[in-house]
């Protein structure tokens, strides 16, 4: 049990690192970026925010990271870890 959750937890983290890069190429806001921003400037942070921002935050970032876990899941059945 304990693999199984470490596995998706490390797929979780390489989606993760992926698609920050990926914001990072396409010059979108990151969490990282947004919550600094945020602690510096207050809730005017909001207004400032490009609606491909809005879209990526909270829209295409959480379904990637959601399908992480399929993903790894899939790793465990290809390494027969399954029990």
């Amino acid at each position: 049990m304990m693999i199984k959750l470490y596995i998706d937890g490390i797929c979780i983290l390489l989606v993760a690192i992926l698609a920050n890069l990926l914001a990072s190429k396409l010059h979108l806001q990151s969490w990282y970026s947004f919550l600094t921003e945020w602690s510096d400037k207050g809730g005017s942070v909001w207004r400032h925010l490009l609606f491909r921002d809005w879209l990526w935050l909270f829209l295409v970032y959480p379904i990637l990271l959601g399908l992480a876990v399929p993903l790894g899941r899939l790793v465990v059945k290809i390494l027969g870890v399954e029990q």
